[in-house]
């Protein structure tokens, strides 16, 4: 048997085209030994290659797939998606030409294959039907296979063309295709005699009304030679329905579960309260609920465990989450009925109160695991969930157990257990010891906690609403994954985030950043482990910080502010390039901090001569440096300590001092590179706002901005693209979860190019705009493939940012919303509703809005204090995580004038299509 491959490809110079696959003739999966493809008409980019199969291979299936190779450096660039698999088993003849398409890695649709789509949105019952065998009197020599998933349940794509079989162009005789392998949808024809060309058209038909609603604008063709067709077999390989509809588009609602309020919560959003926003998600035509990251943060059993991005595990669930009730009732009424008053009571509270919700649910966890627990660890289906989660789940019971023993999460003050190893994590698990019960606790929690989120999980799915979780950038420093496999962290070092709208110094996460070295040995499997878990209960997530997988900014250990990092990893600057650009590089100058007289006052003010006389060396006069008990923001911290015997005004004095000494010690002008074996150097960030780049020469500034402009802007442009390409496609790969990105703040060019490359969407924010030349953007002006909103959890509402600044706003009402008047104090419901109005017009694939914001619209369902909405605020690293929804959902879904608003915004946009 004769296979020929065609495809359409219109290559570069010095590109060829191959094809690997799981038979012998096209390498067997080996892509040095795969076959090359031979240009047909190199005009016109037709390639075409032919394989020669043994009549006793007796082979039913292969798959296969198409790839670019460039001839010079050997880089292949493979087509997108899974490889093909293509069916023979209905097949007979001699000869098999088989028509394929390229499947582009940007083409917009590849979005839905994520389970998002094909999971959710356009899921499908399909009945499969039995297989035709091949004979001599019924032979498949034409099969046409349609892969595309944009199709309502009712309706099916069917097939009209030019020859006797596909009705003569007559719709009325046009043959339905069967989706047996959906999202492929396949036709299998006898033809006693072809004709080239074969001219067709896909059409969709209502399976009920048997009415054909749609059909494509451009006709497709088969092209073949016809004086060799007696013992010919056809194969259409086609991709996607060519719609004149335009793009898909769905919105959606976000909010942090612990924000969700319901009659029946416990002072805080729990799992199963997700299935109420469910509904009220179906009743407005939303498609898609987003949430924060709900991994267990449980360090300290204060309220400042409450920041959801500094997990102590990023397999554990949260305890805070469970619902009670659904875990059963104590045996003792009263204690049960002290915590349904207390439930109550804290229910009724404006804000979480994280210590007493968590202090009550605990005690309940304890009491309940030891009435249940001889029950609990023989069943059955905890079992099965142990064995699937045993490597992180006996890890992050120890780590439990240890942290509440020694009363601190960090590990490195644990004695014998600071260095943990499969024996000892053995031995604090065993089943006899007499501690088990404090260990096995914690796998009571963490099963009840997957079956309570699969539970919403599966709800949301059964009713068509993807559910999007939060992945964040980094790990905690004191956590279970830091514990068992530190080798994969740079433990020296701080992960945090430039200067930019959120934080004029920068940020320090705290967080140790990655050693992708290390990660990539085993293919990051560490990775690939989180999102599967994190699979079972979404369908989409969004990578926070994604510009941290390009590069990390890195803070070294002795310093707090942001404002003293790198870009890690980056090509820095070498000494050399000082002395070509005419600059005289002194270290002490360039990389100590600047320090003269005349600025101390302007930092300190009546606080100066104590700085002096306490922590400055004056060496020349109005000259001086830092004592080396002071030279690190560290040692300025904890020389400065507040003690809870402090007075207020002691405190002001030392926030003073300490706010000062940061500033001083970060007058550089460059940083000392850590990650090179030579004498290279970072620009400071921000440093043209310094008093040490005030006092250089003309010339000396404008060598100093094109040394930082280089290195920022330029220089690691392509090498950071390289490091993004060799961890995301891995980590991407590693579900079918659709992906969305966090790509705010200072954007390598690079960036969306990759983004796009690999199908994750973007984020756009109305007042954080990518472009430099203006101070908003128009939603008109977004990317399809983004998700587009107008505030988020590190931002006010609408409603709080229109009221910090009346000037800003007064231009966002001129120049966005074209209105020239005076532009009101207060963000009135119709100038919300304008705003979200212009997200759900915009070209964005999703327009997801903060909850805060849809209620903003309605002065009836609207919150009185607009500023008490804001979920975070990314300044302050000690900030308390506590906003809750003022309405019940129960209530929300009652308010049937605001819903069908909501869904009539929605329907109007062409955001509401109903698979």
């Amino acid at each position: 048997m004769l296979i020929k491959f065609k495809i359409n490809y219109r290559t570069q110079i010095g590109q060829i085209l191959k094809i690997t696959g799981s038979i012998p003739q096209l390498g067997s999966n080996v892509i040095e030994n795969a076959a090359e493809m031979f240009p047909v008409d190199g005009f016109k980019g037709d390639w075409d290659c032919i394989i020669d199969i043994p009549e006793n291979a007796k082979m039913k299936n292969f798959s296969y797939k198409y790839f670019l190779e460039d001839i010079n450096s050997k880089n292949r660039y493979f087509e997108w998606g899974e490889n093909r698999i293509i069916d023979i088993s209905e097949i007979i003849s001699k000869k098999i030409e088989i028509n394929d398409f390229w499947i582009s890695s940007t083409e917009p649709d590849n979005v839905f294959y994520s389970s998002a789509f094909k999971n959710v949105l356009f899921t499908r019952k399909i009945q499969k039907n039995k297989k035709t065998i091949a004979t001599k009197e019924k032979n498949t020599n034409l099969v046409f296979n349609l892969t595309d998933l944009r199709i309502r349940h009712d309706h099916s794509y069917a097939l009209v063309g030019n020859i006797k079989e596909l009705g003569n162009w007559d719709l009325t005789k046009c043959l339905l295709l069967e989706a047996n392998n959906y999202p492929t949808w396949s036709l299998s024809l006898d033809i006693k005699k072809f004709t080239s060309p074969i001219i067709y058209r896909y059409c969709i038909v209502n399976t009920k009304t048997k009415e054909i609603v749609a059909q494509e604008y451009q006709d497709r063709i088969i092209n073949f030679d016809e004086t060799d067709n007696k013992n010919l077999a056809l194969i259409a390989n086609d991709l996607k329905f060519k719609h004149s509809a335009g793009n898909w588009k769905g919105a959606g609602v976000a909010i942090p579960v612990f924000s969700i309020r319901t009659k029946n919560s416990h002072g805080v959003g729990e799992f199963l309260d997700i299935k109420l926003l469910v509904d009220w998600a179906v009743k407005t035509g939303m498609k898609l609920i987003q949430i924060l990251p709900i991994n267990d943060t449980v360090a300290t059993h204060t309220w400042v465990d409450s920041y959801p991005y500094a997990a102590i595990s990023v397999f554990a669930l949260h305890p805070i989450y469970l619902n009670l009730n659904a875990i059963g009732k104590l045996s003792s009424k009263i204690t049960q009925q002290i915590i349904d008053e207390q439930r109550k009571m804290m229910n009724e509270k404006d804000r979480v109160d994280y210590e007493a919700v968590m202090k009550i649910k605990s005690r309940f966890y304890k009491l309940i695991y030891d009435e249940q627990k001889d029950e609990f660890l023989k069943n059955t289906d905890f079992l099965k969930f142990y064995k699937e989660n045993k490597y992180w789940l006996d890890p992050y019971a120890c780590f439990s157990y240890l942290r509440d023993l020694f009363g601190t999460p960090d590990f490195t003050k644990w004695g014998k257990y600071s260095k943990p190893t499969k024996k000892i994590i053995t031995e604090l698990t065993d089943s006899n010891a007499s501690h088990y019960d404090d260990i096995a606790v914690h796998y009571f929690i963490q099963y009840h906690l997957h079956i309570q989120l699969l539970e919403a999980s599966e709800y949301a799915r059964s009713k068509g609403i993807v559910l999007k979780g939060d992945i964040p950038i980094g790990i905690f420093r004191h956590s279970v994954d830091a514990w068992i496999e530190p080798h994969l962290y740079n433990m020296d070092a701080q992960a945090g985030a430039p200067p930019d709208d959120f934080a004029d110094i920068g940020q320090n996460w705290k967080f140790p950043t990655y050693n992708w070295a290390e990660m990539a040995k085993d293919n990051y499997q560490w990775w690939q482990n989180r999102l599967k878990k994190m699979s079972c209960y979404f369908d989409a997530y969004r990578i926070d910080h994604i510009l941290g997988f390009f590069r990390i900014w890195e803070i070294p250990q002795n310093q707090v502010q942001g404002i003293m990092g790198y870009f890690n990893p980056s090509i820095p600057i070498y000494q050399n390039e000082f002395y070509e650009r005419g600059l005289n590089f002194d270290f002490f100058r360039f990389c100590s901090p600047f320090i003269r007289d005349y600025m101390l006052y302007d930092i300190f003010g009546d606080l100066t001569d104590f700085v002096k006389g306490s922590i400055l060396v004056e060496y020349e006069p109005g000259k001086f440096y830092i004592k080396e008990d002071f030279d690190s923001q560290s040692k300025i911290e904890q020389y400065l300590a507040i003690s809870e015997s402090d007075t207020p005004q002691e405190r002001l004095r030392k926030e003073r001092i300490q706010n000062g000494m940061f500033r001083l010690l970060s007058e550089v002008l460059f940083l000392k590179y850590p990650h090179s074996d030579q004498e290279t150097y970072i620009p400071r960030h921000s440093l043209n706002k310094t008093y040490s780049f005030a006092a250089l020469t003309d010339y000396e500034k404008n060598q100093v901005m094109q040394l930082y402009i280089d290195y920022y802007f330029r220089r690691n442009e392509e090498f950071w693209k390289k490091q993004a390409m060799i961890k995301l496609p891995a980590i991407k790969n590693a579900t079918d979860m659709l992906v969305c990105g966090e790509d705010l703040g200072m954007v390598p060019k690079v960036v969306p190019q990759v983004m796009n490359e690999l199908g994750i969407l973007s984020l756009e924010i109305q007042r954080m705009p990518k472009k430099t030349d203006v101070e908003f953007m128009h939603p008109n002006d977004y990317p399809y493939m983004s998700v587009a909103t107008p505030s988020s959890h590190d931002t006010s509402t609408i409603r709080g940012w229109w009221e910090e600044d009346t000037s800003r706003s007064q231009r966002f009402y001129s120049h966005i919303l074209g209105k020239w008047e005076n532009s009101p104090f207060f963000c009135e419901p119709w100038i919300v509703k304008e705003i979200i109005n212009q997200h759900i017009y915009s070209p964005s694939m999703w327009v997801v809005f903060p909850i805060q914001d849809l209620l903003g619209m309605d002065d009836k369902l609207r919150y009185t204090y607009a500023k008490e909405e804001r979920i975070n605020n990314p300044a302050n690293p000690r900030h308390y995580w506590r906003y809750r929804l003022h309405l019940n959902i129960e209530d929300l879904l009652k308010q049937d004038e605001f819903n069908e608003m909501l869904k009539d915004m929605f329907e109007k946009s062409g955001r509401v299509e109903d698979y």
